[in-house]
C-alpha cells in the first residue's frame, strides 16, 4: 500500500468520526440497541432529527458563517488560536439541545449524552488554552465511557461492543497522527478526557439540568 493511499484511507476515518457525529451516533445506538428499540419509529425519527439539527447542522453553520466572516478557510481552524470561538459557538449548540432536551421531558440517560458531550467539549476547550488536544480522541473516548456507563444502567455486558469502541479509537487515534494533526500524546489525553467525562455524564445525576 502506498503512502498515498495510507493519507487517503486516514483522512477517510477521520471525516468519518468526527467529534459532531458522536452525540447522534450515540442516540442511534441507544435506539437500535436497547430495549427503546420498541419505541415507535417516528418518535425515534424526531428525536434523531433534533440532535441532528442541534448538535451537527446548527454548530457547523454557525462555524462556516464565523469562517466566512473572517475570510479563513477550514485549514485556519487547525490552528489551536483559532478554535477558541469555534468551541464556543459548539458548546451553545449543545446547551440549547440539553435545554430542548429537558423541556420535552426526556429520559435522564438520555439528556446525559449530550452533558457528556458538553463536558468533553468544554474540557478541550480548555485544554486547547495551553495545549492542542485531539478532540477526535476525546470523541471516540466519549464513545467508550458512555459504553461503560451504560451497561450499567441497562445490565449487559459490554466486553463485544468495547472491543470495537476501543478499536475504532485506536484506529481514529493513528489516523490523526499519521495526517500530523496531534502527537500520541495529544491523542492519549483526549482519549482519557473522553472516557472521564463520557462516563461521568451520564452516570452522575443533573437535577438542575433535567429532570
Amino acid at each position: 500500500m502506498s503512502d498515498k493511499q495510507i493519507i487517503l484511507i486516514a483522512r477517510f476515518f477521520s471525516g468519518l468520526f468526527r467529534p459532531f457525529y458522536m452525540p447522534l451516533i450515540s442516540f442511534l445506538a441507544l435506539f437500535m440497541f436497547t430495549y427503546l428499540n420498541v419505541l415507535p419509529f417516528n418518535y425515534k425519527l424526531s428525536v434523531l432529527a433534533l440532535v441532528y439539527c442541534l448538535t451537527i447542522l446548527l454548530p457547523q453553520l454557525l462555524i462556516f458563517a464565523y469562517r466566512s466572516m473572517k475570510g479563513w478557510q477550514a485549514v485556519h481552524l487547525r490552528r489551536r488560536e483559532h478554535r477558541v470561538v469555534p468551541y464556543i459557538l459548539s458548546i451553545l449548540s449543545y446547551l440549547t439541545c440539553l435545554y430542548v432536551l429537558n423541556e420535552l421531558h426526556m429520559p435522564r440517560y438520555m439528556g446525559g449524552i449530550i452533558v457528556s458531550a458538553l463536558l468533553i467539549q468544554i474540557s478541550c476547550a480548555v485544554v486547547n488554552i495551553w495545549w492542542k488536544v485531539s478532540t477526535h480522541s476525546a470523541a471516540m473516548g466519549g464513545l467508550i465511557g458512555g459504553l461503560l456507563a451504560f451497561s450499567l444502567l441497562f445490565m449487559f455486558n459490554p466486553v463485544y461492543w468495547l472491543c470495537v469502541a476501543v478499536l475504532l479509537a485506536g484506529v481514529v487515534g493513528s489516523c490523526r497522527m499519521l495526517l500530523r494533526q496531534h502527537s500520541l500524546g495529544q491523542v492519549l489525553v483526549g482519549t482519557l478526557i473522553g472516557i472521564v467525562f463520557g462516563f461521568w455524564g451520564i452516570l452522575l445525576p443533573f437535577p438542575t439540568i433535567l429532570h
